[in-house]
């Protein structure tokens, strides 16, 4: 949970981005940039959540629909959607987001253990819960967020 939290108490920065209702924010180290949604190149037998991929500056670039993966109700492109760039398993990877708001820094005392949930659910992928003043973040590991199988996927999509 807190595996990023400094030593001298200082907190951590997350950027927060808006899937739907809810608030998420992920380490901001691990952000490389972030763009607007851009047509992306297909990819034949793709999982769905992978919309395709970019071409960023010669590098080719996984786009990955957290939508999708969070089994959302579809949700239009607009001009509010952008992709975040993150660094995955030393992969660049970028993630389509209903929009981004802002930087924030959370102190260890903001940052609350996620609730352990039953069942099938995967909740691997959760580092906590940030609180900020009103606002509830769910805080997410982006490097757990995609299985073995799912970064094979990745893999064989950008070396199409």
């Amino acid at each position: 949970m807190t595996d990023n939290i400094k030593a001298d108490g200082a907190g951590a920065e997350f950027l927060a981005f808006r899937l739907g209702r809810e608030e998420y924010g992920v380490d901001i180290l691990k952000v490389q940039e972030i763009r607007g949604y851009e047509t992306v190149t297909q990819i034949a037998n793709a999982p769905a959540y992978l919309k395709g991929v970019i071409n960023l500056r010669g590098i080719i670039v996984p786009i990955i629909d957290l939508r999708i993966k969070f089994s959302q109700a579809a949700v239009s492109y607009d001009q509010y959607t952008v992709v975040i760039i993150v660094d995955l398993h030393d992969r660049t990877t970028g993630i389509v987001v209903d929009g981004v708001s802002d930087v924030l820094t959370l102190a260890p005392a903001q940052i609350k253990a996620a609730p352990l949930m039953s069942g099938d659910m995967d909740t691997d992928y959760i580092r906590g819960l940030g609180s900020i003043e009103d606002r509830m973040l769910i805080l997410v590991d982006i490097e757990r967020l995609l299985d073995t199988e799912e970064l094979a996927a990745l893999d064989a999509a950008a070396a199409a």
